[in-house]
């Protein structure tokens, strides 16, 4: 199976409803695989065939899904990039994608003019905005052409369907290469955790451009459903969507939750139609998990992936128990170790790193041979993440195996730390990171963000933690910001914390 057959099969199951709902106006099954079809010999038009990369980069709107199914028809490649990537990172994912088509919005177009002379492989622009825009190619126009003949490929479910650029804080992006069968099975096999219900309503607020936002659109396919797509997270419209749409669930990052939790106007607007939600993408703090849960009487399963596994690797389900702070267990089809640094298998109840196993798990890094021999080994994908396996076989990331701070020889995990934080009533958000110590080699420090109204002093904070924590984990410094840095999707961009000048 592929993911062309699976919006196909979408429309053959249900027959033509609506399936998209964005700004108040609706699109069918129907009228979204023709759009796709049509775009698709479009870019057939324009010498994309087999294996080509067509690089997507553009907020949440329903051209997205048309050009990622046009794309997979046209038998390309997708390159999907959030749209306000630096500048650098853009040309790079251009340059190392070797992409041949770029479909975007206008306000990319300078940015674009300046470097492509030296983008050798980029030979169309494609521009979704309703305006003549000197050497592009309007979206619509193409997709309304007349054609002579439908596109027909023969997809195999090992060809590439996608390279999915990592955020790159640590250096260049890195493509994930992700095939139509790791995406396929991801999205089959993780939705047999759900208990989606006919004629549900589903609020999309990811990023489709995002592995997570990716599979939670290809899962819908699966369901008799209807989905709200929102071309960017806002806390007060999400509110307005699912009053209006009577929303029974959506997918979000800890951010968006907490958000949401903490939002004065939440009470403003009623949102008893929420059934569950998901979580994922980085930890989420067990006083927002338990404070949303409380507030809007609606469960939160909380799971876990990566872009190397398309991305889903465990999850919570319906008919077992929540544990709060863990991921729940591994899907089905996927397979997890806990291993010491010589790779031997690690008692329950061990920290370890986490390894993965299945047909959801990337073939690699594109044009990154080294890379990827270090984190695909021996048919695993080493997730550099550090995980403990509780006696029912739920799994709890304890931090990711790079953010480990060792001082003086003891290892400290940051979210250890980070979840005292969160505890404290003054206490909005939090980031802990090491940083360099000329005698303890690194020391611990906390950003922290204030709720609105509160006032608390660093030493307090410090007091507060050492009533929870061993002295060795308390901050040394603490430094007082309006904003944790994150990425789109929700994770803490601790590199960006590293870097900051120092104001210890």
């Amino acid at each position: 199976m592929n993911l062309v057959e699976l919006a196909d099969q979408h429309y053959r199951k249900f027959g033509e409803q609506v399936s998209l709902i964005f700004e108040g106006k609706e699109f069918t099954n129907l009228q979204l695989l023709r759009y796709a079809d049509q775009l698709a010999n479009g870019l057939k038009g324009l010498e994309v065939g087999m294996g080509d990369r067509v690089m997507v980069m553009l907020i949440n709107c329903p051209e997205v899904l048309i050009s990622y199914q046009a794309i997979l028809r046209a038998g390309g490649i997708i390159v999907p990039v959030i749209s306000f990537l630096g500048e650098r990172e853009m040309i790079h994912i251009l340059r190392n994608s070797e992409s041949k088509v770029l479909i975007t919005n206008k306000n990319w177009l300078n940015r674009i003019e300046k470097f492509r002379p030296g983008l050798e492989t980029l030979k169309h622009i494609i521009v979704v905005e309703d305006e003549e825009i000197s050497e592009t190619i309007h979206f619509w126009d193409l997709v309304h052409k007349p054609v002579d003949q439908p596109v027909d490929f023969e997809i195999d479910e090992y060809d590439l369907a996608v390279i999915l650029y990592t955020a790159g804080t640590t250096g260049e992006p890195k493509g994930v290469m992700l095939t139509h069968r790791n995406l396929y099975s991801n999205a089959v096999n993780s939705s047999t955790f759900s208990d989606v219900k006919p004629n549900d309503v589903m609020l999309h607020v990811l990023p489709l451009s995002h592995s997570y936002g990716l599979t939670v659109m290809n899962a819908g396919y699966l369901f008799n459903q209807k989905s709200v797509l929102m071309r960017w997270f806002d806390v007060e419209e999400a509110f307005r969507l699912i009053e209006k749409y009577k929303v029974t669930g959506f997918s979000g990052s800890p951010a968006m939750f907490a958000m949401m939790l903490n939002s004065p106007v939440a009470d403003n607007y009623d949102l008893s139609s929420l059934r569950r939600c998901g979580c994922g993408s980085a930890p989420l703090p067990l006083d927002i998990l338990q404070g949303f849960q409380k507030k809007f009487g609606c469960p939160v399963w909380e799971g876990y992936g990566l872009s190397e596994a398309a991305p889903i690797v465990t999850r919570h389900r319906p008919d077992m128990p929540q544990k709060p702070g863990s991921i729940g267990i591994p899907i089905p089809g996927v397979e997890v170790r806990i291993v010491d640094e010589e790779d031997n298998d690690l008692p329950i109840g061990g920290v370890g790193e986490l390894i993965v196993r299945g047909p959801n798990v990337s073939p690699g890094y594109y044009k990154m041979p080294e890379e990827t021999g270090q984190a695909f080994r021996n048919g695993w994908l080493y997730t550099g993440d550090m995980a403990r396996m509780d006696d029912d076989g739920y799994l709890f990331i304890v931090d990711r195996k790079k953010d480990l701070i060792i001082r003086g020889g003891l290892n400290i995990y940051p979210w250890d730390v980070e979840e005292v934080f969160y505890e404290h009533p003054a206490v909005q958000d939090v980031a802990v990171v090491g940083v360099p110590d000329p005698i303890m080699g690194e020391e611990v420090k906390a950003f922290v963000v204030l709720k609105a109204g509160q006032s608390v002093t660093g030493q307090e904070l410090v007091a507060y933690c050492r009533e929870s924590l061993g002295r060795y984990k308390c901050p040394k410094y603490i430094e007082f910001i309006n904003e944790i840095p994150r990425s789109p999707i929700g994770k803490v961009l601790r590199q960006e914390l590293r870097q900051r000048p120092s104001e210890k």
